[in-house]
C-alpha cells in the first residue's frame, strides 16, 4: 500500500470579526470560521488579562463543543480587552461611546490585551497566550477625535483606534512583539501554537 500524506486537521476561526478573518487569510491556509454563541460580559473583579484569556478559551470551546464527534479540528479563539489606570474599555458600537473613549485615552498609554486560545479536539488539550500592545495616545482635540470617527466608523472596534486604518494618526506611538496583535489576531502566537499542534503551516502552502 502506497504511504500517503495524514490529513491536516481542519481549521475552524471562532469568530464573527472580519479583521481576524483577513489576519488569518494571510498565512495561506484553508479554514471556515463558525461564529460562537457566547456571552462577553466581563466578570465582576476581573482583571483585563483574565476577561481576554476567558472569553478566546470560551469561543474556541463552544465552537468545538459543536462539531461532530471524531472531526479533528483546531480551533482558534481570540478576544481583545483595552485597559488604561484599570479600567476596561469595549467596543463602543456608537459614535458618541466611541468619541468618550478617545477623549478618556488621550495623552494616556493603554495596554490592548490580545489573547489567543487554539483547542485541539484530536487530543481535547488547548493553547493559550496573551499578548499585550502598549499604545500611547497623541493629546488631540476634540474636532480631530470627532472627524477620525466619521471618517473610518470604528465603533466594533476595542478602544475605537483602528491602527491599521486611519486610527494610526491618533497614536503616538506602539510597543509589542506581535504587529498583528493589536488589529486582533496575534499571528506570531498562533504561527508557533500551530506548529506546536504538528499542523503543516508552511508545507501547505
Amino acid at each position: 500500500m502506497p504511504d500517503f500524506p495524514k490529513r491536516p486537521p481542519r481549521l475552524i476561526l471562532a469568530s464573527s470579526s472580519p479583521y481576524r478573518r483577513e489576519l488569518l487569510e494571510r498565512l495561506r491556509i484553508p479554514f471556515d470560521v463558525i461564529v460562537p454563541a457566547i456571552d462577553e460580559t466581563p466578570h465582576a473583579g476581573e482583571s483585563p488579562e483574565a476577561t481576554a484569556l476567558r472569553l478566546a478559551q470560551a469561543k474556541a470551546h463552544a465552537v468545538a463543543n459543536g462539531l461532530a464527534a471524531g472531526d479533528p479540528a483546531l480551533v482558534i479563539g481570540s478576544d481583545q480587552v483595552a485597559t488604561y489606570d484599570g479600567h476596561q474599555i469595549g467596543k463602543p458600537g456608537t459614535h458618541e461611546k466611541a468619541l468618550a473613549q478617545l477623549q478618556a485615552m488621550r495623552g494616556r498609554e493603554v495596554l490592548f490585551h490580545s489573547a489567543l486560545c487554539l483547542f485541539d479536539s484530536r487530543s481535547a488539550t488547548a493553547q493559550a497566550a496573551d499578548v499585550i500592545t502598549r499604545v500611547r495616545f497623541r493629546d488631540l482635540p476634540d474636532a480631530a477625535l470627532d472627524a477620525y470617527l466619521r471618517a473610518e466608523t470604528p465603533y466594533d472596534c476595542a478602544g475605537s483606534a483602528k491602527a491599521e486604518g486611519l486610527g494610526i494618526a491618533l497614536l503616538a506611538a506602539i510597543e509589542s512583539d506581535d504587529p498583528t496583535a493589536l488589529i486582533g489576531l496575534p499571528l506570531i502566537a498562533l504561527t508557533r501554537m500551530l506548529l506546536a499542534a504538528d499542523y503543516p503551516l508552511l508545507e501547505a502552502q
